[in-house]
């Protein structure tokens, strides 16, 4: 069992940019359009810097870079249960057409780059992760983040990206309704300070039962559970089943 505090976070999918956006995608989820071509604008980065990023990378800059101050040294955590799916599908098309293959293109498609660019541009020196779980990616990166903080960090950056992937995919990866990324800034619970509108949060795991998994991605999931003030969310993954409890 962990305790936690979501300090706070931000949010990215296709028509989804602000609080408003997903306060209202909470309280009538469904899945969103998502043509491929909708980008966040990541207007913080000089237009050269944002040209080299992919679609995921974005995405992950776009949520990930304002919880994090100028100054401030953060853990970074990145989960995604498929990583760059779009990239290494040209890279097996290039394959398969017998062209010599990029090795940029190729570097930037290994799971950790996300996590080595964020740390390029924003000058972190600190311990940076990638995680590439099952359908519990999320619970996973949360855990670690929360062991950052237990290491003795002062707060943890967790973020969660998926993008839609090529069609080609579709008969193995049935688990991305559309892209987005959820970035969480985890802190530790004060019970001498205000509690922010995150929540503080218990997250304790059991031996589940195979039960139906949660219909939607379990990062987009808590999204939902915290704008409609749910206080206890219980999301199951083959035997694993893991429990959340506001506890303020």
């Amino acid at each position: 069992m962990i305790e936690l505090r979501i300090e706070a976070w931000r949010a990215w999918a296709p028509g989804l940019a602000d609080s408003a956006d997903w306060q209202a995608w909470a309280g009538s989820p469904q899945a969103v359009a998502d043509d491929g071509q909708a980008q966040p604008a990541c207007a913080f980065l000089p237009a050269l810097q944002r040209r080299r990023l992919s679609r995921l990378a974005r995405m992950t800059m776009e949520t990930a870079w304002p919880l994090c101050g100028d100054a401030e040294q953060l853990p970074f955590v990145f989960g995604s249960r498929h990583g760059e799916t779009p990239r290494t599908w040209q890279l097996l098309v290039e394959v398969a057409d017998g062209q010599p293959l990029s090795p940029t293109a190729f570097g930037l498609s290994v799971h950790n780059a996300i996590a080595g660019q964020w740390s390029i541009l924003r000058g972190q020196r600190g311990e940076s992760v990638a995680i590439a779980g099952e359908a519990d990616t999320f619970e996973h990166a949360v855990l670690e983040g929360a062991l950052q903080l237990a290491a003795g960090a002062h707060a943890a950056l967790v973020v969660v990206a998926e993008e839609l992937p090529p069609p080609v995919y579709a008969q193995w990866i049935a688990d991305v309704p559309f892209s987005y990324a959820v970035a969480l800034r985890l802190g530790k619970i004060d019970a001498g300070t205000a509690t922010p509108a995150g929540g503080d949060w218990r997250l304790a795991q059991s031996r589940g039962d195979g039960a139906v998994a949660c219909a939607w991605p379990h990062a987009l999931d808590f999204l939902r559970a915290l704008h409609a003030r749910e206080t206890s969310i219980r999301h199951d993954w083959k035997t694993r089943r893991w429990n959340w409890q506001r506890t303020r």
